[in-house]
């Protein structure tokens, strides 16, 4: 390099040193220089009323927020959607006016994006992370959108804190790494010093974390809204999609190598089985708490931490929506949608959750920068399946060629149209909630317990998910190399339960927590494990390792048994193409060994591996251990039985061995109860 080219570098380097900011040991400030007095709390009408728009701090926190990162969702990057339709079970005129509501067997078209949450557009898809599970309404009252996660509870209960749980959360900012998980010092850093997030993580950590499907996850609202009928009578609710197969989850081994393996695991799975005619299916059920019973529970009803237990607060179920389409186009349809829970319709209103409150302001801030400004909803996918007329004009992207000069409310050019219509009519208008008190950054003191739910959580779920949470603490957090964050972490799980912290603190090397009084709590809700969840073999998938020289009629006789149960198979061999027989008939290889994996499936069946060659053996005898070791189902008929006998699985929990009719109905129970937790150690 030439003394030239370094004095330029050195330049450079002396410009770029004006910008660096070392914000450690300084106080708060906002973007103009104002000292701040809380970054905690939004400016709320009194410690349970809304969120007032005159906070300036939290709308220029949100706004930057929003603004960071472009045209890439800062959020939910990785989606993947479809098309269907949602029919109501009955009328729930009774509870709301919402018109999709009004009557059984109304049907309203959907469009649903399934995400993560952490990674980039180009991460996988298995990676543990909360999941977002967005439904579009298109109504005749207009577009509705209900925003959902795949967990019941959020990570903090202020809006205003949203951009710091990200920040936390996503890739370090020094060298953005590492993608797509929580195994690092910031986000963990955040969690010990923030411990409203206590309840999400035990969430985080189980396998609710890790779906083995789009197909098989539940949809919470997290916030509260509310159903107002004709009448003007409100009660809470919250909303859940419940899927019709079950909630079902990967081991945490077979999601990392899934990554590897096919990154677009579950973007594949709910395509290909909407392309196969298994649309997909969620109910849809409500949860509704009287007004006069706000202060009912042992939990606050307006905190975004909390879950209302199923046990004490009901799920009525109201409908069943469909996924029966996929996209034509990705970027047009799934890239571009855009969400926002502000997005209603009449008979459906907010509550005073201050978590809601600051999204009512945040979604509608990023889609003008993510989406190039005002015109959003003209996008397709975004129009509303009704005509809309206002005196809004221009801006980017304008599709609408609005006639005429007038855009102005009130007018006599126009006999003063478009006029708002009373809400006898049909226009919408805010259910009437007194609010009064001191405008204060304050929360209400019922927000304050963040460990008992967790606590719960934990006394509810069973012994296989106990060790899910413990391993996967105990990776996540291992990934953290700030030993004094590690202490923290396990210091602050001692609240929730001294067995669980004494566990991860030994598998992390760090001080067990003493002195600490474990947890009264005792409460349990069975609706929080998944071991109490539907179990049913429709749309598994199970890989058939197959040779040539099998015995065409029990073979055949096996796969159509499990076809005839909903069962999907794919056929395994040495190389892709027909297979012979014993006496000449032949079945198609779908793939070899090298072009899948026995992680791409639910089961392994070894329908014959007659005269086998040393690789076949090798390959055969790897697609079984692994599958074993996931706990998965194992099937085998006639000579397939010898490689169980081999590997000493027979008499394992779901290893089922035997020929026809019985083990098709074995095989299929087997594989309906996904995993077999009680499986002897080979």
């Amino acid at each position: 390099m030439h003394e030239k080219d370094n004095i330029n570098e050195k330049s450079k380097q002396d410009q770029l040193e004006n910008f660096k900011v070392d914000d450690m040991n300084q106080d708060m400030t906002t973007n103009q220089g104002l000292k701040i007095s809380e970054d905690e709390l939004s400016l709320t009408a009194g410690e349970r009323g809304p969120t007032l728009m005159e906070d300036f701090h939290f709308r220029e926190k949100i706004t930057h927020f929003d603004h960071e990162r472009i045209p890439e969702r800062v959020v939910h990057a990785r989606g993947f959607a479809a098309h269907g339709e949602f029919e109501a079970y009955e009328s729930m005129e009774e509870y709301t006016k919402a018109k999709f509501l009004s009557e059984a067997g109304k049907k309203t078209p959907v469009f649903v994006r399934f995400s993560t949450v952490v990674g980039s557009r180009g991460s996988a898809d298995t990676v543990r992370d909360v999941r977002g599970f967005a439904t579009k309404f298109y109504t005749e009252e207009g577009t509705y959108d209900l925003v959902n996660n795949i967990h019941p509870v959020f990570f903090i209960q202020d809006g205003i804190k949203f951009p710091d749980i990200v920040h936390a959360i996503k890739p370090e900012p020094h060298n953005e790494i590492p993608q797509a998980t929580a195994a690092h010092d910031t986000l963990w850093d955040f969690v010990a010093n923030n411990q409203e997030t206590a309840n999400q993580i035990m969430f985080l950590m189980s396998p609710r974390a890790v779906p083995r499907s789009y197909r098989m996850v539940e949809g919470f609202s997290i916030n509260t809204f509310r159903f107002v009928n004709k009448e003007g009578v409100a009660r809470f609710i919250r909303l859940h999609w419940k899927p019709k197969l079950g909630v079902h989850s990967l081991v945490w081994d077979e999601a990392q190598k899934i990554s590897g393996k096919d990154p677009d695991f579950h973007r594949r799975d709910i395509y290909d089985a909407i392309e196969m005619g298994n649309f997909v299916e969620y109910e849809l059920g409500v949860q509704m708490i009287e007004e006069k019973d706000e202060f009912a529970f042992d939990f606050d009803i307006l905190d975004a931490t909390k879950f209302w237990p199923e046990e004490e607060v009901p799920v009525k179920i109201i409908g069943k929506m469909t996924l029966n389409k996929n996209v034509d186009n990705f970027f047009a349809e799934t890239e571009q949608v855009a969400f926002h829970p502000g997005h209603i319709v009449p008979g459906i209103d907010f509550s005073n959750d201050p978590l809601l409150q600051g999204r009512l302001f945040s979604y509608t801030d990023t889609q003008l920068i993510r989406l190039g400004g005002p015109n959003f909803h003209e996008i397709p996918i975004n129009r509303p399946v009704v005509p809309f007329y206002n005196n809004q004009r221009d801006g980017y992207h304008r599709q609408t060629i609005n006639k005429g000069k007038v855009a102005y409310h009130k007018n006599s050019m126009a006999n003063n149209t478009p006029a708002p219509i009373s809400e006898e009519q049909g226009g919408f208008a805010h259910y009437q909630e007194k609010v009064e008190g001191k405008k204060v950054r304050q929360r209400s003191a019922s927000f304050n317990d963040h460990f008992s739910q967790a606590k719960i959580f934990w006394n509810s779920v069973s012994d296989p998910e106990r060790k899910y949470i413990i391993d996967a603490f105990s990776f996540e957090v291992g990934h953290v190399k700030d030993m004094n964050v590690r202490q923290q972490v396990v210091n602050m799980f001692a609240n929730v339960d001294i067995h669980l912290a004494t566990q991860i603190a030994a598998n992390l090397g760090v001080v067990a927590p003493a002195g600490v009084q474990d947890s009264p709590v005792t409460k349990t809700f069975p609706s929080l494990s998944q071991l109490n969840t539907i179990k049913t073999a429709a749309t598994r998938k199970v890989g058939v390792i197959l040779n040539h020289a099998f015995n065409e009629k029990e073979v055949i006789e096996i796969l159509h048994g499990l076809n005839t149960n909903g069962v999907i198979y794919e056929i395994i061999s040495e190389k892709q193409g027909m297979l012979k027989g014993t006496v000449g008939q032949e079945l198609m290889a779908n793939h070899t060994f090298t072009t899948t994996d026995p992680v791409l499936y639910d089961a392994i069946y070894v329908a014959s591996g007659a005269g086998q060659n040393s690789d076949f053996y090798m390959h055969t005898t790897y697609y079984l251990k692994e599958a074993y070791k996931h706990y998965k189902p194992i099937g085998a008929s006639q000579d397939g039985m010898m490689f169980l006998e081999e590997n000493d699985f027979i008499g394992s929990q779901g290893v089922v061995a035997g020929e026809g009719a019985m083990f098709v109905k074995n095989f299929t129970k087997a594989i309906a109860e996904h995993r077999h937790w009680n499986r002897k150690t080979v």
